[in-house]
């Protein structure tokens, strides 16, 4: 047996649970391919990339990835008090500076004198599982040479999904005379409130989300070039399913002229200044850097050309002379099945020497993701002490399992229980056990006692 544990991939997983293993005054060689070999999306050399966009949502406790955030702060987790040191201002979620961010958590992992970074693409797992505990947690971007191994490792075949990842621009080139702060609902002008002091509130307003108002004819004239413009073209092997939840907006857009003023756009809690009505659909831009110099599109993931996203988005009233930091990108996503391969402490049920972590398991989200690493590395810990101690190697195995009445219990849960129609899973209330007695029609109430109940469940 090895006195150390093994992790693939300096992902969120990854690095939170080699944290959690090295906290425990264990040894830890974390295997990081970059800078050596760098998968379509990452360009940044540190742990902790963050490839697609800067928001860890909500952190209001009525909301699912907000709870979440809440249980992962009360058992220490690296990423999240990273976060929290990181934030910048996004209303009530919790954005980062992406660069900050993942600097800081690289700077972390490196200074503890308990893990050893590999700086190497692993393409054999069998040596390195053989007689060792390891975590994989390579993430939704998994190489190729590795994804064949964990497919002969799993004896599964379908490795794949696709999302795609939204344009950045700078503030400094966003036109604000069309252009104005404010979240959604605080900005909508009050029944007794004046049209000056209204716009005196707007102009208070903390600058987390820029709004851009749109009406009926900018509106279809941005539709029509959006639904027309060229595609990147993609290789056979990458035609597959494109997991809902990160839709590209062009995708989106053709399902039907009004599905975006329903879904990114949606125009609802919003009064425009220059009219004091409401606009036919409105674009928000998010806070991507602690120093408020660059915006992400909310909800414009997309596999467009560089050249026709500057050319479409520039449409976009406000937008017309932005400058594009980023262009958005499409990329391979790599998960297992895991409702058949995991148990819920994410150990593979077929060799107990292995746990995954990360999107790789099936679960969708940064937050998410954390979650996974966690509890993938208390349990490898339990498992290393079993192996390494003679007076433990006799007794009953230990393992921890979160109740599912917690959001991490939950996601758990979620991936590890049989479903022929698997697919990513963001963490949301609808996969808590429902509250016992009569049901609660009101949302916001019945998300609290939901909430109540799974902090109390946590601290049992």
């Amino acid at each position: 047996m090895k006195y150390y544990i093994t992790i693939i991939g300096g992902g969120l997983a990854g690095t939170e649970a080699a944290y959690q293993i090295a906290k425990k005054g264990i040894k830890v060689k974390l295997y990081e391919m970059k800078p050596s070999n760098f998968s379509p999306a990452h360009s940044n050399k540190n742990l902790a990339e963050i490839v697609c966009s800067n928001s860890f949502k909500s952190n209001l406790l009525t909301n699912a990835c907000g709870l979440l955030k809440e249980e992962l702060r009360r058992l220490d987790s690296l990423l999240i008090k990273t976060a929290d040191k990181t934030s910048v201002p996004a209303g009530q979620a919790l954005a980062v500076d992406r660069d900050e961010f993942s600097r800081k958590v690289t700077e972390e992992i490196e200074k503890n004198s308990n893990i050893e970074i590999i700086r190497e693409e692993v393409k054999n797992l069998e040596s390195i599982i053989k007689d060792g505990i390891v975590i994989i947690a390579t993430g939704p971007l998994t190489s190729n040479a590795l994804a064949r191994e964990i497919q002969k490792l799993t004896g599964e075949d379908k490795l794949y999904f696709y999302d795609a990842a939204a344009p950045i621009v700078t503030k400094d080139s966003i036109d604000f005379n069309i252009a104005f702060y404010g979240d959604r609902y605080s900005q909508e002008k009050k029944k007794d409130e004046s049209v000056e002091e209204w716009k005196k509130r707007l102009s208070d307003q903390e600058e987390s989300y820029i709004n851009l108002p749109m009406t009926k004819e900018e509106y279809d004239d941005f539709y029509k070039e959006l639904i027309n413009a060229e595609v990147v073209t993609l290789h056979d092997f990458e035609k597959g399913e494109i997991f809902e939840g990160c839709m590209p907006i062009e995708v989106m857009a053709k399902r039907g002229i009004d599905t975006l003023r329903f879904g990114p756009l949606k125009p609802v809690g919003f009064d425009d200044p220059r009219t004091a009505k409401r606009p036919y659909a409105i674009i928000q831009l998010r806070q991507d850097d602690m120093q408020a110099k660059l915006y992400n599109l909310v909800g414009f993931q997309t596999n467009l050309k560089f050249g026709e996203q500057k050319r479409v988005f520039s449409k976009i009233p406000g937008l017309e002379n932005a400058e594009f930091i980023k262009y958005g990108v499409m990329h391979r996503n790599t998960y297992i099945n895991s409702t058949k391969l995991l148990d819920n402490t994410y150990r593979l049920k077929s060799n107990k020497n292995v746990y995954f972590a990360g999107q790789i398991t099936g679960v969708e989200g940064y937050v998410e993701s954390v979650s996974s690493g966690m509890v993938a590395a208390l349990n490898a810990v339990e498992d290393f002490k079993k192996y390494t101690n003679e007076k433990l190697r006799d007794k009953s195995e230990v393992r921890i399992k979160f109740s599912e009445y917690t959001m991490i219990g939950a996601l758990a849960k979620y991936i590890s229980t049989p479903n022929d129609k698997f697919q990513p899973m963001n963490a949301n209330f609808g996969i808590l056990p429902e509250l016992e007695g009569k049901k609660i029609r009101d949302k916001k109430e019945r998300y609290n006692r939901l909430a109540s109940r799974s902090l109390m469940s946590f601290e049992k």
